[in-house]
């Protein structure tokens, strides 16, 4: 089952980043996992270019679901672009897509994911609406 990726979204964030040796498995290909590891990077990155730590405090903006959607096998050596983008802001959660392809191939996408993240009040363990600093940086 693929999960449908909306057409409307909106590119916050692009970083390169290198296949290394050691995420690929013994069939000789990066394994399905590491492909999180990669979207988890590129939403780190992407969160603290907002100037925000992901460190824990008092607040945060933490995932509660995640997918990908897997077109072609990546292997070492290879470079990736990851892109991220989001989608309609709710009250306290957004989606978050992110697309990776090859440098040598940009317009050929290798996967794609996403992650619902919402922003939540770390003292009562509960979701809570986007403060405004957020929500002026996210629109």
């Amino acid at each position: 089952m693929r999960i449908e990726i909306p057409e409307e979204k909106k590119l916050v964030h692009e970083i390169r980043m290198p296949i290394r040796w050691g995420d690929m498995d013994a069939y000789a290909h990066v394994n399905n996992t590491v492909y999180f590891r990669y979207m988890e990077q590129a939403r780190v990155e992407w969160i603290t270019s907002l100037g925000y730590d992901v460190a824990p405090g008092k607040e945060s903006m933490l995932m509660i679901n995640g997918f990908c959607n897997f077109y072609q096998q990546l292997s070492y050596p290879g470079e990736l672009i990851l892109k991220t983008s989001i989608g309609t802001i709710g009250r306290s959660s957004i989606d978050i897509y992110t697309s990776m392809s090859l440098t040598t191939m940009p317009d050929d996408i290798v996967a794609i994911g996403g992650a619902t993240m919402v922003w939540v009040d770390l003292i009562t363990n509960k979701s809570a609406p986007w403060p405004q600093h957020v929500l002026d940086k996210l629109r």
